[in-house]
């Protein structure tokens, strides 16, 4: 099983198994507490499967050169299936943090939890209700996650290293979180030469690892990869992570809502302090760098005013730079798999994996 439609099957098939059995064992709740269930549950409905699908190619990778006939467990399934329920957790979370109203085209979870408030009649402000509800759908996530890996490496051999590296993930993504919404505070006291550093290091943190080089990672680690494989993986993981998150911070500007399902331009209403936003920085002058920064951030920003921070943008030059910086890291991560130990079949996947996370409209 190698497609991106059959590993995606899969891993549903996996989640709809464990949600039956969270439901079951939520019985005894209550009627509210079954909203919530079906609410956690809701947030795994769709998306790319993106980290389901490195985690399955960093196994191939591994698992087939040791045994070109080796093929796929229920264990392994519940690996990447636990990455999609953390993907989910970040992202309820994440929308809170950014205040953002759609996810995937449909309401956000805190929007949909405020409408439920609505809908039911209940006393109390909605909005409160939605996010403070939200938050705590984010934490059962994040617990049904570690409950999906716990039961996957029962029995596993290498289980131990898959632990370390899952708990690696979840740090680092935590840490990059707090760092991405500092620095919409702190941008303002620090040295601007280092604001492209301090984005690139929160792109890092809150993206690369997490969506790209750890998921690669586990599926190596839970086929017992030495030091060398892993050392590629990560190579080659790390910088493709990069490229993946600089795509996004382009589409959070100009990305199509009907495609990405955010509306247009929502990073700069969010006031993002992304590697785009440094780079345009660093080339305007200083009455366009006032005029930047005063619109840069505003949650009421008219069509009219994100056009023209899109064209300030593309106009300083910056967006061709940060496409020259992606193609750098798509070919950075290319080198990383010359000689490695690989399968041959898993490192062309990975190669398709690259291209399609870093060459995308969505």
């Amino acid at each position: 099983m190698s497609s991106a439609p059959a590993v995606s099957e899969a891993v549903a098939a996996r989640l709809e198994k464990f949600l039956e059995t969270r439901r079951s064992e939520a019985s005894d709740y209550g009627e509210d507490a079954a909203a919530m269930i079906d609410a956690a549950a809701a947030t795994l409905v769709g998306g790319k499967r993106l980290r389901a699908r490195f985690c399955h190619t960093g196994w191939r990778a591994v698992a087939r050169v040791r045994d070109p006939r080796a093929t796929e467990t229920t264990a392994l399934w519940d690996v990447c299936a636990a990455l999609e329920i953390f993907q989910s957790a970040a992202l309820v979370h994440d929308d809170i943090i950014d205040n953002s109203d759609t996810r995937r085209g449909r309401p956000s979870a805190h929007r949909l939890l405020e409408r439920a408030h609505i809908d039911a009649g209940w006393t109390g402000d909605p909005a409160s209700f939605g996010r403070s509800a939200a938050i705590l759908l984010g934490d059962l996530l994040v617990a049904w996650s570690d409950d999906l890996l716990e039961e996957a490496l029962r029995d596993e051999e290498h289980a131990q290293v898959v632990r370390r590296e899952y708990g690696r993930m979840r740090r680092d993504v935590t840490v990059g979180q707090y760092l991405d919404i500092a620095e919409e505070s702190a941008w303002s006291v620090n040295d601007p030469e280092s604001h492209l550093d301090r984005a690139l290091r929160i792109a890092s943190l809150k993206s690369a690892r997490y969506s790209i080089e750890q998921p690669l990672v586990l599926g190596a680690a839970f086929a017992g990869a030495d030091d060398g494989q892993l050392r590629a993986l990560r190579r080659f993981g790390h910088p493709v992570g990069m490229a993946f998150q600089l795509r996004d911070d382009v589409l959070g500007v100009f990305g199509d809502e009907s495609r990405t399902g955010k509306p247009a331009g929502d990073d700069l209403r969010e006031g993002k302090r992304t590697a785009l936003v440094a780079l345009t920085r660093q080339t305007l002058d200083a009455p366009s760098r006032t005029a930047f920064d005063r619109m840069l951030g505003d949650p009421g920003l008219a069509s009219e005013q994100v056009a023209a921070l899109q064209t300030m943008i593309d106009g300083s030059g910056a967006l061709a730079r940060l496409e020259a910086m992606i193609d750098d890291y798509a070919a950075s991560a290319d080198r990383a798999l010359s000689g490695a130990s690989l399968d041959e079949d898993a490192v062309g996947a990975l190669r398709e994996l690259a291209t399609a996370a870093t060459i995308r409209s969505a």
